[in-house]
């Protein structure tokens, strides 16, 4: 079941590690994130988030996420 309090999280939340730390997750670049996606994503909360954050980039939805962002 699809939990929408993860669209919260994928907007506010900052990614902990690697070359983009401190981004949130939303604005991951989407190469990244493709990268991810062959490499395999991590085997925590972290790597659904980044997983769903994957499937909106490539689908495009991006712009609903971001009004969720924490000002």
């Amino acid at each position: 079941m699809f939990d929408t309090s993860n669209l919260i999280k994928i907007a506010n939340m900052k990614m902990p590690f690697g070359k983009y730390q401190g981004r949130c997750l939303i604005e991951l670049p989407e190469p990244y994130l493709v990268w991810f996606s062959n490499q395999g994503f991590p085997q925590s909360q972290l790597g659904e988030l980044l997983q769903l954050t994957y499937e909106i980039k490539v689908n495009g939805l991006e712009t609903l996420v971001y009004p969720l962002q924490e000002k």
